[in-house]
């Protein structure tokens, strides 16, 4: 085990004005009610009411005591996957050419990997891969429900949480391929033997492409709200933004645009400002995450359409032999479910639906979700909703 290492730190009074907090409760107008009125664990984005803590969009909280950051990095620990390819020297700005401070410089031989775990070692292995753009944070919910009978395991992709956020051009590009091999590495070493894969989201083909190549290695694969048709290939505008030319640069390096405005447009609810705090972080304290959001919508844009086609392609074939279970967040804003039905009935896989879920359903419904994946994981009969 890697020793314990610092989370980074940074400070309100160093933050523009526009991002600190307003202590006054916002409102939202009445007419964006509905979703799950009597759950005080969600901010409703159709709430009447204020939403309470002092969140507001143009701004955050922050205090230099403890953190749910702090609190969450201290659970997890840092994995040592994927060789960095290449030596260019120091990664520079590629607006200024100003050379990248330590978090936007690639690791000297291996990229180190955010990685939480809980449960016994000796159970079997169930590894949780988040979404794009989010954290294995996502997941928080999920793990203590699975952990008495597996051994979960979440981790940041790389450009991602606490893992590496490399420069682009300087060891890691954040195309599909490299996503792929890099998950590789990551399997290796910290799930060598057989294991299961939960997937959610926009990561779910490049998933399914290194499931095709080791499927000796996987006992279930759990697909939740991944893009399964071919409408699901163009990103929405949310994301679709960060890709622009020069303004995806701007927008990828707005702490709040990049991180849980992006999150909570997915989906019917709002985060609590101490979650939505552990999202922002990221930006706010190095601008290696912007530019890695970028690279990584640039390669979305140029690349899923023929990741999700090769998906589609590799579950339906008869060489696939992986159990499969796809679970679906009805309320996702981001991915029409017009069409899955069609393509899981075709292809003979049951689909679970979550009806008070949005895109990222293990923020949204978390527990629910691990209860969800137990019962696949057992066996066991699971109603169709």
């Amino acid at each position: 085990m890697a020793p314990p290492l610092a989370a980074p730190r940074f400070h309100a009074a160093a933050l523009p004005l526009r991002l600190r907090l307003r202590t006054r409760p916002q409102k939202l107008p009445c007419w964006r009610r509905a979703a799950r009125p009597n759950d005080e664990d969600y901010y409703l984005i159709d709430a009447p009411e204020s939403i309470g803590d002092g969140f507001s969009f143009s701004g955050g909280k922050y205090t230099d005591g403890p953190s749910k950051s702090d609190e969450w990095f201290a659970q997890g620990r840092m994995v040592k996957a994927h060789p960095v390819y290449g030596n260019k020297g120091k990664a520079k700005d590629p607006i200024f050419g100003l050379t990248m401070g330590a978090e936007s410089q690639s690791s000297n031989d291996v990229f180190r990997w955010f990685c939480v775990e809980a449960g016994s070692s000796s159970n079997p292995p169930v590894l949780f891969i988040h979404g794009f753009p989010s954290q294995a944070y996502s997941y928080r919910n999920v793990l203590p429900v699975v952990s008495d009978n597996y051994h979960a395991i979440a981790f940041d992709w790389l450009g991602f949480g606490f893992s590496d956020k490399p420069q682009p051009d300087y060891g890691f590009d954040y195309t599909l391929d490299e996503y792929t091999s890099s998950l590789e590495s990551l399997i290796n070493a910290v799930a060598p033997d057989k294991l299961s894969i939960v997937v959610q989201g926009y990561f779910a083909p490049i998933v399914i492409k290194y499931a095709n190549e080791h499927q000796d290695k996987l006992n279930h694969l759990i697909l939740v709200n991944p893009p399964i048709t071919d409408k699901h290939a163009k990103l929405p505008s949310t994301l679709a933004c960060f890709s622009n030319f020069l303004l995806g640069e701007i927008f990828s390096q707005d702490p709040l645009r990049a991180s849980d405005k992006a999150l909570t447009s997915s989906g019917p609810y709002m985060m609590k400002e101490e979650d939505a705090m552990v999202y922002r972080r990221p930006y706010l304290v190095s601008g290696s995450s912007g530019f890695a959001l970028n690279a990584i919508s640039r390669a979305m844009k140029k690349d899923l359409k023929v990741y999700i086609e090769s998906m589609r392609n590799i579950l339906s074939s008869d060489s696939w032999k992986t159990k499969t279970t796809v679970c679906w967040g009805l309320r996702d804003r981001w991915l029409n479910y017009d069409g899955v039905e069609d393509f899981c009935g075709s292809a003979n896989y049951k689909i679970l639906e979550l009806p008070m879920a949005g895109h990222h359903v293990q923020e949204d419904r978390g527990e629910e979700l691990g209860k969800l994946v137990k019962r696949i994981l057992r066996g066991q009969n699971v109603p169709v909703q």
